[in-house]
């Protein structure tokens, strides 16, 4: 099957209109959960994936895409009306949001979220148009050395981007690891930590530990004590809630390089395993004022301050599906879920994803594009339910959600063995919280370690000898980048006293080594380019004058 067929097939099937109908249940979803204070996009898209369970490939793809779309336009409307994030997507959103909803401006502020998101996500489903296909090829050359070695690069830049704490990141990543070694291992069928328990032999299910580290932990943490329990999210004072479509448009076009750099930055952000859309919001919003000409109105109702973080939010999770169906290695945590839904249906991403199902590729592109078209129709009626759902008190929404999850991963297996996974990991995923441990790193372990174990296992059995995994060009390039990104936090540590200058040079001369093993003139011309940049740091650091921590304050007590 060519690509093109590929295309035909998955266009001809999402444009059914049952099809088209289950991916809009699942943006009205997304936007409605989207919108619920402390409800992520990761939590939204677990909660629909067991319903998906009993559906063909098409539309069970359509209606989880939907939801991540939905999510992540969703977060937007409490961001402004009430000055909570619903997800941590649109943290940045607040600054600007609920001062020009404070303002009176309700329906412009909606208006311009709304049109920045949809821009962002439909520019990065372009992108993904364009880069997946020759990612893909590229998927072709890695094997399974490689493809072990970018699933230990995943990891670790997993942990090091753990919020600044990389010790608890690679911690949460080996429960990860660990709760996929219980059981039979995929290759050899031989049992391990069973500890004599026959529920055990099958290991612990995806979509259990999915939704309790991320449904169950999240409202046990909404419901600390008896009065937060009882408390609504309430929307008073949400007035006069119509949008101003056109206007708010013309707003967003206005400032139209803002939007593409937005865009730019959320797309290089969701490709990072693990980056998510809650660290391009803010980024997206820093460069936005610090590329602004009037950088004192930000915070006072901005509109740049709005069409930065919700262009760059949306765009991130496009990002995130390219790395998923070039590579097979979820972005983010959402991508995660969207990873197990596609396991769900007998379909495992892996390099040779892009070649070997095409129309399951198109399917996830198209639902990502279309879902950004449905997101503007359904806002408005999402915006006046979701009024409705914050006065509900918190303890009647959480018994509602933990029922239906509860029911959704009993009908996967007809166990209640899985309802017990869900429950148990509901518990490590609170504490965890509660310890300021990451939850990220725990799911993309648990999803990426049985992948890492049949490749290790793979490659062991073409051949014994180890040095391979650094004689071949791209596993030595994803070990590199997995040293390197141990290495950066300890990097900003020692950078901030004037340590580790040359760290960047050597990082840039290491990642030219594998590229010039490679062959094809454009990879020896880039391996050059880096090698010439590497030398042109050298010398700029050894030519920078060196301050000492100790000299610095000597010369302000002088002065």
């Amino acid at each position: 099957m060519t690509m093109f067929d590929g295309f035909l097939i998955a266009f001809s099937g999402l444009t059914e209109p049952m099809n088209l109908l289950l991916l809009a249940a699942g943006v009205l979803a997304g936007l409605l959960v989207g919108a619920i204070p402390g409800f992520s996009i990761t939590m939204a898209v677990v909660i629909v994936l067991p319903f998906t369970y009993g559906m063909d490939t098409t539309p069970g793809l359509a209606m989880m895409l939907g939801v991540m779309v939905g999510g992540i336009s969703g977060g937007l409307v409490s961001a402004m009306l009430l000055g909570i994030p619903g997800t941590p997507a649109s943290v940045a959103t607040t600054f600007d949001g609920l001062p020009l909803v404070r303002s009176g401006q309700q329906g412009f502020a909606l208006g311009v979220g709304l049109w920045a998101s949809c821009i962002g996500g439909f520019l990065s489903g372009c992108v993904l148009f364009l880069l997946a296909p020759p990612l893909g090829r590229i998927g072709l050359e890695i094997g399974p050395w490689g493809y072990f070695s970018l699933i230990l690069f995943a990891l670790t830049i997993t942990a090091s981007l753990s919020s600044g704490n990389m010790i608890k990141g690679l911690m949460a990543a080996c429960i990860g690891l660990l709760a996929t070694a219980v059981g039979e291992d995929q290759v050899n069928g031989i049992t391990r930590l069973t500890f004599g328990n026959s529920d055990l032999n099958g290991g612990f299910a995806y979509l259990p530990i999915l939704i309790g580290v991320f449904a169950f932990s999240q409202l046990l943490s909404d419901m600390p004590n008896l009065a937060s329990a009882r408390r609504s999210l309430s929307a008073d004072g949400t007035g006069d809630l119509r949008i101003p479509h056109m206007r708010a448009l013309k707003a967003v076009l206005h400032h139209w390089a803002l939007t593409l750099r937005s865009t730019a930055i959320g797309i290089f952000v969701g490709v990072l395993p693990a980056a998510g859309a809650s660290i391009s919001n803010l980024v997206a919003y820093d460069q936005a004022k610090k590329n602004s000409r009037t950088p004192e109105r930000f915070g006072k109702g901005a509109v740049e301050g709005i069409i930065a973080p919700e262009s760059a939010n949306n765009a991130t999770m496009g990002g995130a599906l390219m790395v998923l169906v070039a590579l097979g290695i979820p972005g983010d945590a959402a991508a995660a879920a969207v990873l197990a839904a596609l396991l769900v249906h007998d379909v495992a991403p892996s390099p040779t994803f892009m070649s070997e199902s095409p129309d399951v590729v198109y399917v996830i592109l198209l639902a990502f594009v279309i879902g950004h078209i449905l997101v503007l129709f359904l806002q408005t009626a999402a915006l006046r339910i979701f009024v409705r759902i914050v006065g509900i008190p918190i303890y009647i929404l959480a018994g509602v959600i933990l029922l239906y999850t509860a029911m959704g991963v009993f009908a996967i297996n007809n166990t209640m063995f899985d309802v017990r996974t869900m429950f148990l990991f509901g518990m490590v995923g609170y504490l965890m919280v509660r310890f300021g441990f990451p939850l990220a790193p725990l799911i993309l372990g648990t999803v990426l370690g049985p992948i890492g174990e049949v490749n290790l296992m793979r490659a062991m059995s073409i051949s014994s000898d180890a040095t391979l995994f650094l004689s071949r060009p791209w596993s030595l390039l994803f070990l590199i980048l997995a040293a390197l990104s141990l290495l950066f936090p300890l990097y900003q540590a020692q950078a901030r006293q004037g340590h580790w200058g040359y760290y960047g040079a050597i990082s840039l001369f290491l990642i030219s080594i594998p590229l010039l093993m490679m062959p094809g003139l454009v990879r020896t011309v880039a391996g050059c380019a880096l090698i010439a940049a590497a030398l042109w740091l050298a010398v700029r650091v050894y030519r920078t004058p060196k301050f000492t921590t100790k000299e610095v304050a000597n010369g302000a007590h002088h002065h």
